[in-house]
């Protein structure tokens, strides 16, 4: 068996699930005016490599505030229709189609939270998804993250605690293939055997050069 991992936003999806959330709230009158700009910032931060793991992922957790599964079901199925199948390029579902019929197991790792992220997944096919929790009490989202953030060198050890869990050797990562577009991905991309970045940040792409990795393009 050989795994596949894949990174989400700006990799298989064209933009960033958590922006693309925050903008499809906004449209709808579910969030204020001033979170425009401070989505705007957050997202830069991100791409700069210079937000915490923490800031970012509670940040966006907090638009689930209030709220349970079961309410926001409907806006996430609207939100998946109209704004996320149009942003997956045909180039992201034949390179998924392609470790298909390899015969490997598809992993979407991604920091954005699980909510806004399943049913992009299962829309995509993958065979596992690896995500940010979000807290839930009373079934309701506390607009807090929980467990180990899915992001940069958590991407590594939730994967290491996935792969414990299915009681699989830890040797099924190193010999593992990742692609992604961010430097935020580094730790993962420096212990999988194929490290691929996909229409790279200029950070990554410089590190991609300087280490011989594969870099590919999407149509988008």
């Amino acid at each position: 068996m050989r795994l596949a991992l894949f990174d989400l936003d700006h990799t298989l999806l064209s933009g960033d699930s958590d922006v693309l959330w925050c903008d499809f709230l906004l449209q709808q009158g579910l969030l204020d005016e001033g979170f425009a700009e401070r989505n705007e910032r957050m997202a830069e931060a991100y791409t700069a490599g210079v937000v915490t793991p923490a800031d970012y992922c509670d940040f966006y957790a907090g638009t689930l505030a209030g709220r349970s599964e079961a309410e926001w079901l409907p806006v996430r199925e609207r939100f998946l229709q109209e704004v996320i199948r149009p942003r997956i390029p045909d180039d992201a579902r034949a390179l998924l189609q392609r470790h298909r019929d390899a015969g490997h197991l598809l992993v979407l790792t991604t920091a954005t939270n699980r909510m806004i992220s399943a049913l992009t997944a299962a829309d995509l096919g993958v065979d596992h998804h690896l995500a940010t929790e979000l807290e839930v009490v009373d079934d309701r989202f506390t607009g807090r993250t929980t467990g180990v953030l899915n992001m940069r060198t958590g991407k590594v050890e939730r994967l290491r605690q996935w792969l414990q869990a299915q009681q699989w050797p830890e040797t099924l990562l190193r010999q593992a293939a990742f692609y992604t577009d961010s430097i935020n991905d580094l730790p993962l991309l420096s212990v999988v055997r194929q490290p691929v970045v996909v229409d790279p940040d200029p950070r990554l792409e410089s590190t991609a050069l300087r280490k011989g990795w594969q870099v590919m393009r999407f149509r988008r």
